[in-house]
């Protein structure tokens, strides 16, 4: 049988509460029961007069943010206007039917006269993390690194060519020093320091909208402006810790401070799982020597087709030789200052060498192999990947740190950013990341009134 509905219900008067008409096992509320949002109190008195118009409730600005972010809306002001109709952001900010929602330029005027250089966000962000530690939820020992990139809010067309100074890596100075040891262990002179200090410059293209941006190539299709989100996470998904970059920084240089991070914040992981990217001398060095185990995948040899591979080239530990398939001595040459011993073949044997082709394509018939310093601690690396234990970490990866990166750039508006700046960028990791780990601590120790 047909029905209409009457529209005359529009009119209706109710008596009813705010409290009725959000369902029970809806999300706001199992933030609300899952932490206590006071403590935003104490973190902000010190940016506060005494004196003036009362202002609006810090609580208030932070929560509008966290409803932003885990809700993937994706500006202030289209926040401000989901809250106007939305009963459970209603109930979550603690307003009634008529109370006046902030304007949406109230949190970016905050920020600016409050917040912009305060670890706030930071400190926030931990104390999410601590609350989820305590309710057992944290598994750090061992923990999966990645990046992402999240495009700028910069017309890539938009740039400038500068020429700019190489930045000194944090390492520099010890690999120094263990390259002049090494040349000296091998009869040669050491490097005199301004061999190392010569001002190394490199172009780039600066944008001229957010110069703190870093331009990105990925492929021919992909190029523009970004930003890298580095972060960390444990094997239930919960972020640890991030840092943000220019996009034109490479993955490996971030992962010793994340790590860092994580040790002051949370604890010594056992071990540390990344992909590809982070398979260098430098962090297997750094993770060894700290005795946590590395957790890396396997990485194809970069060679050209039709030519001898890298590992066709034994290398010998006791007598610091390479033999190379023909069995011939490639002999120790020199230790660059790049931190690579050159070991070279003999020329007048390999010049009559039936399978010359497959060696070398050099004028004078010479192979040269490489071996950093610190290669050893790749190679153990490479051991370490083959043990069953090993194996089950770096197969987390997928079910951890990436989708991590997937949920946050899907369901909370982290595929590209309308903010410009660093500390600005910053802030969005932080709160993205805080609403992540919020949600995922909600949802897990939510317990309904009925099963109470």
């Amino acid at each position: 049988m047909l029905s209409k509905n009457n529209p005359i219900q529009r009119d209706q008067l109710e008596m009813v509460a705010l409290d009725q008409l959000v369902p029970q096992d809806h999300l706001v509320r199992k933030m609300e029961a899952a932490l206590d949002f006071s403590f935003i109190y104490e973190l902000v008195k010190d940016v506060y007069s005494e004196v003036g118009r009362p202002s609006i409730d810090p609580v208030i600005l932070i929560k509008l943010t966290f409803i932003q972010y885990t809700f993937g809306i994706r500006s202030m002001r289209q926040t401000i206007a989901e809250v106007e109709t939305n009963m459970a952001y209603r109930w979550f900010l603690g307003y009634g039917f008529h109370d006046k929602v902030p304007h949406f330029s109230t949190f970016g005027k905050n920020y600016e006269r409050r917040f912009k250089d305060t670890d706030l966000f930071e400190q926030i962000f931990y104390r999410i993390l601590k609350t989820a530690a305590e309710k057992k939820l944290i598994s750090a020992e061992h923990v999966f690194i990645d990046s992402t990139h999240v495009k700028a809010s910069a017309n890539k067309h938009k740039f400038e060519k500068k020429v700019v100074r190489k930045e000194t890596r944090a390492y520099q100075e010890k690999l120094q020093e263990e390259i002049n040891q090494d040349r000296e262990d091998h009869g040669k002179k050491p490097f005199p320091p301004d061999k190392f200090d010569k001002e190394e410059t490199k172009e780039i293209k600066e944008s001229t909208t957010d110069p703190e941006s870093g331009y990105y190539v990925k492929d021919e299709r992909t190029k523009q402006f970004a930003y890298s989100f580095h972060a960390t996470s444990d094997r239930n998904g919960f972020v640890l810790g991030t840092i943000v970059t220019p996009g034109n920084t490479h993955d490996s240089l971030i992962l010793e401070p994340l790590v860092e991070q994580v040790i002051e914040k949370v604890g010594k992981p056992k071990a540390v799982a990344a992909d590809a990217a982070y398979k260098t001398p430098v962090i297997t060095k750094f993770l060894m020597e700290n005795e946590m185990t590395p957790a890396l995948p396997y990485t194809r040899p970069r060679t050209k087709d039709g030519f001898f591979r890298k590992y066709d080239y034994v290398y010998d530990e006791f007598y610091d030789c390479y033999l190379c398939p023909a069995g011939e001595i490639l002999k120790y040459s020199t230790t660059t200052k790049e931190g690579y011993r050159e070991y070279k073949s003999p020329k007048h044997i390999c010049a009559t060498y039936p399978f010359l082709a497959q060696c070398t394509e050099s004028k004078d018939h010479q192979k040269v192999v490489t071996r950093h310093i610190w290669q050893e601690y790749v190679e153990e690396a490479d051991h370490l990947r083959h043990k069953q234990a090993v194996k089950e970490i770096y197969a987390k990866r997928k079910e951890t740190i990436e989708r991590v990166f997937a949920d946050a750039k899907e369901k909370h508006g982290m595929r590209w950013t309308t903010l410009r700046g660093l500390k600005k960028l910053s802030m969005q990791a932080m709160l993205t990341f805080a609403a992540l780990n919020l949600k995922k601590m909600a949802n897990w120790t939510w317990r309904s009134p009925e099963m109470a």
